[in-house]
């Protein structure tokens, strides 16, 4: 029989004991993880001192516009500017009337390399982006051999597009793909949060077989993706890099991170644009990588509860005045190593991205503290993608039925 006096102790102890065991697990995972972010930096660094070669092949740019962003004329110049003599750009609009059109028009008169406007119509079955891409495919002339796709968000350097296109010399691989790197505007509290929430996808990505395409900077050889059938892949798809990046894993193709082409990205935001943004990237991760989704729905959700469930213990035990410094340890060992991981990152970034080294060392602070918040926007970003399937993109709210099916809710 045990006293009323020690029941209650028993039942702190289990707690502790459960803590204790669920912090051990988030140790171990977080120096599984500490220890890839040590394998990504090494490879951004073999990456950074690898030759690209001399591949450049007739290449054509594709971006496709949609209405107007902070410092889209910045962005898109920059696509006409590549120290790669033999490409084309393609800005792609749904319409003539699109609020972007005067500035790509602008653009596309002034650029020093040959840019063309490609109006697409609306899309009837797929997002307007995936619409934009496949119309402007379908009238491209049989001379361009590779096709590199990018977003109007990003402003890559000079050299990217050569670095990008030189590796496929190499028939062996499918497609060649980076990752944007987002620099704030502002040290506001939602920009802050969107950078550090991408910054742990950069190192997703690395030297191993598991990469996937980013729709903002791809390149691949057109025979490749041909015959791959992507235009036909495309035809009622949402995700342009998702549908591409099962498609060449079906080839048995290898798909190639490029640090060296990390791509800048000039954000600010809303706490409603950033739940836009972040959810509707789990919600497409959801319909088109189930397994992928279900994975990282499990881990962030075991690492939030044992963060909070360990900060609620380490609560109760100095509210009775108990020894509290071991369950401390162990509570802060996990954001320890999430800390350290943020700081490769940062690394990796500042070497990848010598241009932008000042401003992204003195705003390292959100990509290593605010680094720690980002598992919880996660699991908010998870929740939110178990209630139905409906995303917004540029004011445009589509339906994600299923990877091959996508229906047009507002136009």
């Amino acid at each position: 029989m045990f006293s009323p006096v020690s029941f209650p102790l028993l039942c702190s102890i289990c707690v502790e004991t459960l803590f204790s065991f669920l912090a051990v697990l988030q140790i171990a995972s977080g120096l599984f993880l500490l220890w890839q972010g040590i394998q990504w930096l090494l490879y951004v660094r073999r990456r950074l001192q690898t030759d690209p070669g001399f591949y450049a092949p007739r290449t054509a740019v594709l971006c496709p516009c949609r209405g107007m962003e902070p410092g889209l004329e910045r962005n898109l110049v920059s696509l006409c500017e590549f120290n790669h003599q033999n490409y084309e750009v393609f800005f792609i609009l749904a319409s003539d009337q699109d609020p972007a059109y005067s500035t790509v028009k602008r653009v596309a008169s002034s650029s020093r390399v040959k840019a063309h406007i490609v109006i697409a119509g609306k899309p009837s079955g797929s997002s307007e982006k995936v619409n934009n891409l496949r119309v402007c495919i379908e009238q491209l002339p049989a001379e361009y051999e590779v096709l590199v796709f990018v977003d109007s968000d990003g402003r890559p350097g000079k050299a990217w597009l050569h670095h990008m296109v030189a590796p496929l010399a190499d028939s062996r691989i499918g497609a060649t793909t980076t990752m944007r790197w987002f620099i704030p505007n502002n040290n506001g509290l939602p920009t802050a949060l969107l950078a550090a929430w991408n910054a742990s996808v950069v190192t997703m990505l690395g030297g191993h077989a598991k990469n996937f395409c980013w729709g903002g900077g791809t390149a691949i050889r057109r025979s490749v993706f041909e015959q791959l059938g992507m235009l036909e892949v495309w035809q009622n798809a949402f995700s342009d890099d998702y549908s591409l990046t099962a498609a060449i894993e079906r080839s048995g193709r290898q798909i190639v991170f490029l640090p060296e082409c990390l791509t800048l990205s000039y954000v600010q935001t809303s706490f409603a644009d950033l739940l836009e943004f972040t959810n509707r990237q789990i919600k497409i991760t959801r319909v088109y990588r189930p397994q992928m989704w279900a994975i990282a729905f499990a881990t962030h959700f075991l690492y939030c509860f044992t963060i909070l469930f360990g900060f609620v213990v380490t609560l109760n035990l100095l509210a009775e005045s108990r020894p509290a410094s071991q369950i401390v340890t162990l509570w802060l060992l996990p954001l320890l190593l999430a800390a350290i991981r943020g700081a490769l990152r940062v690394i990796g970034a500042t070497e990848a991205l010598p241009v932008a080294r000042s401003q992204i060392m003195g705003q390292s602070w959100i990509y290593i503290v605010i680094t720690l918040c980002v598992p919880f926007l996660y699991f908010v970003n998870f929740v939110s993608s178990l209630i139905g399937r409906t995303v917004r993109w540029r004011g445009i709210q589509y339906e994600l039925v299923s990877p091959d099916q996508t229906r047009i809710v507002t136009p």
